[in-house]
């Protein structure tokens, strides 16, 4: 009788919509039959092909097209890419939230930003809680990371138990809270783990991850030893366990600390009021009334640390903030390691800072970052606790991805059962009868610029990328088909491409060439004008292309009077 039941078991369907070969953007949907759950929903940054956007977000078009099936969204921990989607996903997707009091506490702050016709609904938990979605069963389970109330989740479904980490580490000296919940995850694994998806971030990294107490005692030297300088340091906003080491040491110091940067300032808010965070009464000052005391006797607590151009470091760095201007009497800490990507950026600020007189340190100097996420030996530890029957590999990129592979192939994995994708939207099929991958879902990248969300595709990338290089000039003329000849023009507007008053004789021929197609078109009674703008627009080309090796953006305005 009950392998007669087992038969009748729909397959489980696994796939990410983002966090596989990319650093961020993190989405994992696991599905079976009509029941969709949804674990994380976080945003990416652009990358530098992708001009003037400002995020990234996951494609959702399956999900919405299925929204009938969706019963929810459980969240890992409070980042930004694993969380930083959710006001533009809620507008789409009318499903409850699920997530621990620090990761709730964050969001609520973002939707407040964002208008809905219908408020979202966030239903709270705690380590350990189990909740019911459809067919499918969460468990939350403490883990360490770089923010308070982290957790794995555990998914019970009818193929089996999913166990997804999230982001975590191993941290036997927390700053507050316990250590991961190493019993509930090995018996997590005594009972049965059909699929571990585990992430991949510090795979290549041997060993184990330092403590967060770590970086506490090395910014405590720093301050001894500064004792003459202001202190400004950028962190991570969401990372409240530096912020509190911050605090505690600048109180035991007689300094005060004042906040900079809105989000740094509404996550401490938030911190505050959830009581993540204790602030000793007449530390915290506004950044307002900075100059009412010797700046030895203050400490800057700011964002930046990745080097975001419209962040208060940067403006700092910049001379641009209006409450700090830094000098040779400040000491700026770094306290975070660069993303892949930001590494630029970071280098910019740093430089700038330096040209100051500013003395910065970061971490490729002095111990004052320590990251969040697991190393080769505490990932060996995950495997081990859970003993997985299939294994996929997530939150990396592919060479993280494929190192994690090698890894699980040491503990003894084989290579059938570890399922490596490079493509989000790949759907692992899990049966009675194993796993393997079984066609695809619609995925894709959605970029958020301004207000805009979705509306800046390929083409317009495309078109970013070409005035960024090589310019753009309008060609205007205006004409009258009826009689066939020129009224007025054309005239070129040149801008990135060359300076008109030193190109004066390029850009007359350029004028010639367009006014002789214009009147060999009217010469013809050729009236398509899109047919005309095209003729120009080719002609122009050509030409500029043999005089000067580039190629501007050519956009023919042809008015007919």
């Amino acid at each position: 009788m009950a392998k007669k039941e087992k038969s009748n078991l729909l397959p489980l369907r696994v796939y990410s919509l983002g966090g596989l070969d990319e650093i961020g953007k993190n989405m994992t949907c696991i599905e079976y039959g009509d029941d969709i759950i949804i674990v994380d929903c976080g945003l990416g940054f652009p990358d530098d092909e992708m001009l003037g956007v400002d995020l990234v977000i996951p494609d959702i078009s399956y999900l919405v097209e299925n929204s009938d099936k969706v019963r929810g969204i459980v969240l890992t921990h409070g980042h930004e890419d694993h969380i930083g989607a959710l006001p533009y996903v809620l507008k789409s997707l009318r499903v409850p939230v699920y997530g621990t009091k620090l990761t709730l506490g964050i969001v609520e702050n973002k939707l407040l930003e964002y208008r809905f016709e219908v408020q979202p609904k966030l239903y709270c938990v705690e380590a350990g809680d189990v909740i019911r979605l459809g067919v499918f069963t969460a468990e939350f389970i403490h883990v360490n990371h770089s923010i308070a109330d982290a957790c794995a989740i555990a998914i019970g479904t009818p193929q089996g138990t999913v166990l997804h980490t999230g982001d975590f580490k191993l941290d036997l000296t927390p700053i507050e809270g316990d250590v991961m919940d190493i019993a509930r995850l090995g018996a997590i694994g005594n009972e049965g783990v059909r699929l571990l998806m585990c992430e991949s971030t510090n795979v290549e990294r041997p060993g184990y991850t330092p403590s967060e107490k770590n970086v506490g005692r090395s910014l405590g030297d720093i301050f001894d030893h500064n004792k003459d300088k202001r202190i400004v340091i950028a962190t991570f906003s969401s990372n409240v366990h530096r912020v509190q080491q911050i605090i505690d040491i600048s109180a035991q110091m007689g300094r005060k600390v004042a906040i900079t940067g809105r989000s740094m300032q509404n996550i401490v808010a938030a911190a505050m009021r959830l009581g993540y965070m204790n602030v000793p009464d007449g530390v915290l000052i506004d950044i307002n009334e900075i100059r009412r005391f010797r700046p030895e006797n203050l400490t800057l607590v700011t964002t930046g640390s990745q080097g975001e151009p419209m962040s208060a470091l940067y403006r700092m760095a910049m001379s641009t903030h209006d409450k700090v201007e830094l000098g040779v009497k400040d000491l700026v800490i770094i306290s975070a390691h660069a993303i892949p990507g930001n590494e630029k950026l970071v280098g910019k600020i740093v430089n700038e800072m330096f040209k100051k007189g500013v003395t910065v340190l970061y971490d490729a100097l002095v111990e004052v970052h320590v990251s969040g996420h697991a190393c080769r030996e505490e990932l060996k530890l995950m495997h081990a606790l859970t003993k997985p029957e299939f294994f996929m590999p997530i939150h990396g990129e592919y060479k993280h991805l494929m190192c994690h592979k090698s890894l699980a192939e040491e503990m003894g994995m084989t290579a059938d059962r570890i399922f490596v994708s490079a493509d989000i939207g790949h759907v692992l099929e899990i049966t009675e009868n194993g796993a393997r991958w079984n066609g695809t879902v619609t995925a894709g990248k959605v970029l958020v610029d301004g207000y805009g969300v979705g509306d800046v595709g390929n083409i317009v990338l495309r078109d970013r990328k070409h005035l960024s290089e090589d310019g753009l000039i309008v060609c205007v003329a205006t004409v009258d088909s009826r009689d066939g000849y020129i009224v007025a023009g054309p005239d070129l507007i040149s801008r990135g491409f060359v300076y008109v008053r030193e190109s004066e004789g390029l850009m007359e021929q350029a004028r010639r060439i367009a006014s002789d197609v214009i009147n060999d078109c009217l010469d013809e009674n050729n009236h398509d004008w899109n047919d005309v703008k095209n003729r120009v627009k080719d002609q122009m080309t050509r030409f500029l292309s043999a005089k000067t090796g580039r190629k501007p953006m050519i956009l023919p305005i042809i008015m007919d009077v």
